[in-house]
């Protein structure tokens, strides 16, 4: 029987890592490892049932947990990473990226401004209630 799932072959030069080698590297669990290769970010090759994870898948797990602690999502982290599949010249990519990365600015400004008005209601809320309670201290002493 021919299998028809892509077997990956391993440059002589890669370092090889476990799941868990790699996720305590990079300080997540190894079930965050699987998951993302159940969403298709990474594709470890395997050496019987084990995971054999690369250099690549590495780098790759570095730029999702940028991506994720810059606020995309997985979807549009997967994009831009197909998209070096797909342009090695990463000028696609790049494009796509500065785009992405514009848009998550305007969002994060918007909030920003929408936070900062909170804080101002909430010190005048803070400043109204300070003052009633002073009063009331006045009134209490005379």
């Amino acid at each position: 029987m021919v299998s028809r799932s892509k077997k990956r072959r391993f440059p002589v030069s890669d370092q090889f890592f476990t799941v868990t080698q790699l996720a305590e590297e990079l300080g997540m669990t190894p079930r965050a490892v699987r998951f993302y290769e159940t969403k298709g970010l990474i594709n470890p090759g395997r050496a019987g049932k084990t995971r054999i994870y690369t250099q690549r898948d590495r780098a790759r797990l570095i730029l999702i947990l940028r991506g994720k602690r810059l606020g995309f999502s997985l979807q549009e982290i997967k994009n831009f990473l197909d998209l070096y599949e797909i342009d090695r010249t990463q000028q696609e990519q790049l494009t796509a990226l500065i785009a992405a990365v514009r848009e998550r600015m305007g969002m994060l400004i918007e909030q920003r401004e929408a936070l900062e008005l909170t804080l101002k209601e909430l010190k005048a809320v803070e400043r109204e209630a300070e003052e009633r309670l002073s009063q009331k201290a006045g009134k209490l002493a005379s």
